[in-house]
């Protein structure tokens, strides 16, 4: 089966809200939470490169997210939390993944996993940091 980079997204998505419940930074930052099939869908080369990233800039990731919330990090739902960590990690050090991919993606795991109206949440908070991070290629549509 085909080992996508959507499935490594979901994958770390799942672990930081893993990480984040259980208060555990080690905890689940390789895929043994995974189920055995669903460690075959998975780009593990990129997830393990979005948790090094996710772990190495975590400061930096929270510094960008918190000018685009209408409240504090911390009173984010974890799961939206979650997603709009992975969402900006893509945005600010993967260039070579369009921005419009990063926000689908990142909206479409807030209709999975998160709450009844998080995708907008989630779509508005990226959108905005898109326009700040990605200025030339927000302006010219690529």
């Amino acid at each position: 089966m085909k080992q996508t980079r959507s499935w490594a997204r979901r994958c770390a998505v799942q672990s930081l809200y893993q990480m984040a419940l259980s208060g555990d930074e080690t905890a689940t930052t390789d895929l043994e939470f995974l189920a055995e099939e669903d460690s075959r869908r998975v780009n593990q080369q990129y997830f393990k490169k979005l948790i090094g990233h996710l772990a190495k800039h975590a400061d930096e990731i929270d510094r960008l997210i918190t000018p685009a919330l209408d409240r504090d990090l911390a009173e984010v739902d974890p799961v939206e939390s979650a997603i709009l960590r992975v969402g900006v990690c893509e945005l600010a050090y993967h260039p070579e993944i369009p921005c419009r991919v990063v926000i689908n993606e990142s909206v479409e795991l807030a209709k999975l996993f998160g709450a009844e109206h998080g995708h907008k949440y989630v779509n508005s908070v990226l959108d905005k940091l898109a326009r700040q991070l990605r200025k030339t290629e927000m302006k010219t549509g690529s």
